[in-house]
């Protein structure tokens, strides 16, 4: 247990973790409130015994007990505050600090490990340990203290009964021990269980089209509902494997006190204890294991959050990329590869490849699907470290720069935009945070989308769903360039930027985008034609390596890849129906 608290006031943070020590320190006050009720009960007692009651021994024994409830009042107030603050607290610092995290992991990582994992430990892992693990934490401690205060009130008016109190408690502690063992393995089966939950249902609402369109309604809801079964199940196990201990938890807590009030009668009938301290060790009985008892049952979640903190530390733990590099504002924006490679796990899929792009030219990414045309786009962009080689940006290793004074020389166009759930305003801002509502509009006015944005119910103020559901792809591709034109990198990487648009919506695009790399140094993956044979260089990707390179005229001079690639075009494009 003591381990287990150690390892959560670590994990929370210096500062959450001060509070939480002060409201422990609150809480040992709180339980010497509670403990000096004996020696308050004992003494208007003794002085009945010793015909002694007077209004002092009354006036004495109000005191002790008022001024114990007002103490108590107050420390229980403030260490109620620093708890919820600390806990609270300490989730949002875990949030923020694995977002930040985030930002520093390789993109495979988000490849291979699904959304579902990486929300769940966000949100029900945070809120487990926010709240929940606050509670525990605390009770525990809190009824670990009264007991203990409580037990050296009793041990110092009669150990006898303060021994046999003690014995109870060692036992208790026992049984605990042995809940706490009990619940170990199936609150990594539970935390385990909720990410599964979790992912299955982010899957489910994310697939929910292609579900409906090939009628696998009943076979994902099978997939769901077996998720949701599992961890109902696991968590009534959970509930059954802690119901026997707790309950002989209650049977040794309350055979204890009946066990010292019968041994108190016994001392006195013996005449071994005055009747008043028999009294008031029978009174003293009843009062010793309350707060253990409800200690005892939350403590039997301190595994659950042992492995709430093991997941949250498990992404924090994870490799970053080198980002310890420094501001570096680079001479130029020449873009130098040299000889890189890069593999998935085993599988290669850059092989070798050096290619220099000057700066304020424009270079076309042509290849077979599956190439490595994207994944050279994301190497340069430093999404991914190389394997092997170089990647140079202005005559500097990328690795030398800094993540942030890397990024902001590069702004990206994507096949597949993701838009914000907030305004459109604050979507474009993302591109530079600090802007102007007039440098806003007029980011839009030249992506093209100021006249739809001002259709829309609430212009630039209008929400946009989350993933930017509410409008259409044309729509969000445009808003995605008027964010990269806010930007205003050098360097623009368009990565299939126009190869879902319908036609309504290309010639607006295509104005955009020109709009948006005037002046720039342009890498571009296309499959379209037009958006290819007025680029600077062509560069043909196949299987990892660089097939061909040149311009328009010089590829569709040599028999490869590319001229093979514009006469199916070409042929297509010329197809009719008759």
């Amino acid at each position: 247990m003591i381990k287990i608290l150690h390892k959560f006031f670590n994990f929370c943070g210096k500062n959450n973790k001060r509070k939480f020590q002060i409201s422990i320190f609150l809480g040992a006050i709180q339980a010497l409130c509670e403990a000096m009720k004996i020696p308050a009960i004992m003494i208007i007692l003794i002085a009945i015994m010793n015909n002694s009651l007077n209004t002092g021994v009354i006036f004495t024994t109000l005191g002790i007990m008022i001024g114990s409830m007002i103490i108590d009042f107050i420390t229980r107030m403030r260490s109620n505050m620093l708890q919820t603050e600390a806990g609270y607290g300490a989730a949002t610092f875990k949030r923020i600090e694995i977002a930040q995290h985030l930002r520093y992991l390789p993109m495979g990582y988000f490849n291979k490990n699904s959304l579902g994992s990486i929300t769940s430990v966000t949100t029900n892992t945070m809120e487990n340990l926010g709240d929940i693990a606050t509670r525990v934490v605390m009770l525990s401690t809190q009824g670990i203290l009264n007991t203990a205060l409580i037990l050296a009130m009793l041990i110092v008016f009669d150990y006898r009964i303060g021994l046999i109190g003690t014995a109870g408690v060692i036992v208790f502690l026992i049984v605990n021990t042995r809940m706490q063992n009990a619940g170990k393995k199936l609150s990594k089966d539970k935390i385990d269980s909720d990410h599964t939950l979790v992912s299955e249902i982010i899957e489910y609402i994310q697939g929910i089209s292609e579900v409906k369109s090939y009628n696998l309604v009943g076979l994902q809801t099978k997939k769901l509902n077996k998720a949701i079964d599992k961890n109902a199940k696991i968590n009534t196990k959970m509930e059954f494997a802690f119901i026997p201990f707790m309950t002989l938890q209650v049977c040794v807590t309350k055979l204890t006190g009946a066990i010292m009030m019968i041994s108190s009668i016994a001392l006195y009938l013996n005449g071994k204890m005055d009747l008043m301290i028999c009294i008031g060790m029978s009174i003293c009985a009843f009062m010793l294991y309350s707060s253990l008892e409800q200690a005892g049952n939350y403590s039997a979640l301190l595994h659950t959050i042992d492995v709430c903190i093991d997941k949250a530390q498990e992404i924090l733990d994870l490799d970053t990329m080198d980002i310890d590099g420094k501001d570096i504002q680079p001479e130029n924006h020449n873009i130098d590869i040299e000889n890189i490679t890069f593999s998935y796990d085993k599988r290669k899929i850059i092989d070798g490849i050096t290619l220099h792009i000057p700066e304020k030219t424009t270079t076309a990414i042509v290849g077979p699907s599956g190439g490595g045309k994207t994944t050279l786009c994301n190497l340069i962009s430093r999404f991914w470290d190389v394997n092997s080689g170089e990647i140079k940006l202005g005559g500097v290793n990328v690795k030398d720069y800094s993540m942030d004074s890397l990024m902001k020389n590069f702004s990206f166009v994507f096949q597949n935009v993701y838009l914000f759930a907030d305004t459109v305003a604050n979507n474009i801002k993302f591109g530079r945070e600090n802007a102007t509502m007039e440098e806003v509009i007029a980011a839009a006015k030249k992506a093209c989308c100021h006249d739809f944005i001002m259709s829309l119910p609430n212009g630039y103020d209008t929400v946009i769903g989350e993933g930017g559901a509410s409008i259409s792809g044309g729509e969000k591709q445009r808003i995605s360039i008027a964010r990269a034109i806010m930007k205003d990198s050098p360097i623009i990487i368009l990565d299939e930027a126009t190869a879902n648009v319908d036609p309504e919506n290309e010639k607006e695009l295509v104005d955009a985008i020109d709009a948006l790399t005037k002046e720039k140094t342009i890498i571009m993956i296309a499959h379209r034609l037009k958006t290819v044979r007025n680029a600077n260089q062509i560069v043909v990707v196949d299987k990892g390596k660089i097939a061909q390179l040149g311009t328009h005229n010089e590829l569709m001079s040599q028999d490869g890849i590319y001229k093979r690639f514009v006469n199916a075009r070409e042929q297509a494009t010329s197809w009719k129906l008759k």
